[in-house]
């Protein structure tokens, strides 16, 4: 019996650590985490990009948000700025936001609070450094947060942001047109979109497919009449 409990405890503790994990796959486990997954109130849609900057991805993402008048969050990976700073700063000189991801990106389940907050505030300096704006917002690697890192987060003042629709560019069976689908068919007014501007941590290649959905995503967007639009700050973004 005392095993019994004992290991249900256990059960439950690690079902609690882990739960989190488990929100951008099923929307009613986000919906009550004091996570961003929408921006209410809003006209537009959030066009955010993980896991860059990269020589090639960057760049081309870039200049697709340039011919389209567009605008984007990019959420940077700490070891890439420090390789490519400049790249950092272009984002923002082309009035874009940059905000944090990871320094290296690993699964948070697989951290203690203090390894995150010390991969976090590692990236957070190379990135404020190189692009000469403040961090505000985080998202983690994979979109995985467990129990205790949610609440490391969220206690250091930054807004914990997830996101309400995706076009899987990460995965090697993408497509231009696959990514450009998933990303816009049930996009509405405050959604916040997920891709990649980077392949670091996915299929190689996977940027050159996105930066070629890119215009079709926000071509259908302009057509449904959804403007890009950056992450608001502020007590204006809706946090479920």
């Amino acid at each position: 019996m005392i095993a019994a409990i004992a290991g249900a405890g256990l059960t439950a503790t690690v079902v609690g650590h882990a739960a989190p994990a488990l929100a951008p796959v099923v929307p009613a486990i986000g919906k009550v985490l004091p996570v961003v997954l929408r921006q209410d109130g809003t006209e537009g849609v959030a066009l955010t990009f993980d896991d860059g900057p990269h020589p090639q991805g960057t760049p081309a993402v870039l200049e697709a948000l340039r011919e389209a008048g567009a605008v984007a969050t990019f959420f940077l990976a700490g070891e890439q700025v420090v390789r490519r700073p400049a790249l950092a700063a272009e984002i923002v000189a082309a009035g874009h936001r940059v905000e944090l991801h990871c320094y290296r990106h690993r699964n948070q389940l697989r951290l203690t609070p203090g390894q995150l907050l010390a991969d976090a505030e590692r990236a957070r300096a190379a990135i404020e450094e190189a692009s000469g704006q403040a961090i505000a917002d985080y998202r983690p690697p994979y979109g995985i947060f467990s129990a205790a890192g949610l609440r490391a987060v969220r206690n250091r003042g930054w807004r914990p942001v997830l996101w309400s629709q995706w076009g899987r560019d990460w995965d090697r069976r993408a497509t231009p047109g696959s990514i450009a689908r998933r990303a816009s068919a049930r996009a509405r007014a405050g959604d916040i979109l997920l891709l990649h501007d980077a392949d670091y941590y996915s299929a190689p290649g996977s940027w050159v497919r996105t930066a070629a959905a890119l215009p079709i995503i926000l071509e259908e967007l302009e057509a449904r009449g959804l403007k890009s639009m950056l992450l608001r700050r502020g007590a204006a973004t809706t946090v479920h």
